[in-house]
């Protein structure tokens, strides 16, 4: 049975916390995610990180949790290099996948379609939040090779995984969430076509609700161009109706 979880970091019971601390309970909110202790996890998952490293996590503690993840993934790559995507990579902890998604975006010189032959098995991961931070990671990579993944990507976008078809249209919205924009994306969003066509009647909600993300991102500063593209779709697809309502949701109001 699916545990609920606590939609509060103060409300959440003290063994869950040990569970969720200790790498071996998966979180099951985005409350709980933010809860969770890395210099206490990573002592249990990772001890050949050493003293110097836990005690500088533990001195981060009070930075964003985004920063955090890069930290940890910075020092897993500097104790296990390559090593750590399959040693960390099928963790029972969420979080600790969450880390090794972040080492495959910060691994140094690795080409845009490497990290996302890496990174694919957590766009496609059965937690919500290994999901999120899947594309998160790699983020910056795509906006810098833009083209390349956009062509990448638009390979996934068809994939029989709505997991993987949602991680196409997320990791490229022109704003995003919780991460810089992609200038290139807010100014020509037609280069996301190549995504976007092939997710324009998808049947999954999840993947629905991105794409009208995406395209309500680009209503932000090409409002004509999503007005037009809509106006383009326009059909008796129930889920491209839905796809454009929520794309035109800021246009509308």
């Amino acid at each position: 049975m699916k545990r609920k979880g606590s939609s509060t970091t103060t409300g959440i019971p003290p063994e869950i916390l040990a569970g969720l601390n200790g790498g071996t309970l998966e979180t099951a909110t985005l409350a709980e995610g933010l809860a969770v202790d890395f210099a206490l996890l990573i002592r249990t998952v990772a001890p050949e990180v050493g003293e110097p490293g836990f005690r500088n996590l533990a001195q981060a503690s009070g930075l964003g949790v985004t920063r955090r993840m890069a930290l940890v993934a910075d020092l897993l790559l500097d104790t296990f290099g390559d090593g750590v995507f399959e040693r960390l990579g099928t963790h029972a902890s969420d979080t600790v996948r969450g880390w090794v998604c972040y080492a495959v975006g910060r691994k140094p010189g690795l080409a845009v379609e490497t990290r996302l032959d890496l990174i694919r098995r957590f766009a496609d991961d059965p937690h919500f939040g290994v999901r999120e931070w899947a594309w998160l990671a790699v983020r910056p990579a795509i906006a810098e090779n833009l083209d390349a993944a956009i062509r990448i990507l638009s390979g996934w976008a068809t994939s029989e995984s709505e997991r993987v078809r949602r991680f196409a249209s997320e990791a490229t919205r022109p704003r995003g969430v919780w991460c810089s924009h992609i200038e290139a994306l807010k100014r020509q969003p037609e280069l996301g076509l190549p995504i976007l066509g092939p997710l324009r009647s998808d049947p999954a909600r999840y993947v629905q609700d991105s794409v009208g993300n995406w395209l309500n991102d680009a209503a932000k500063t090409a409002p004509e161009w999503v007005r037009s593209l809509c106006l383009e779709w326009e059909s008796d697809s129930p889920a491209t109706r839905r796809i454009c309502s929520r794309g035109l949701r800021s246009l509308s109001e």
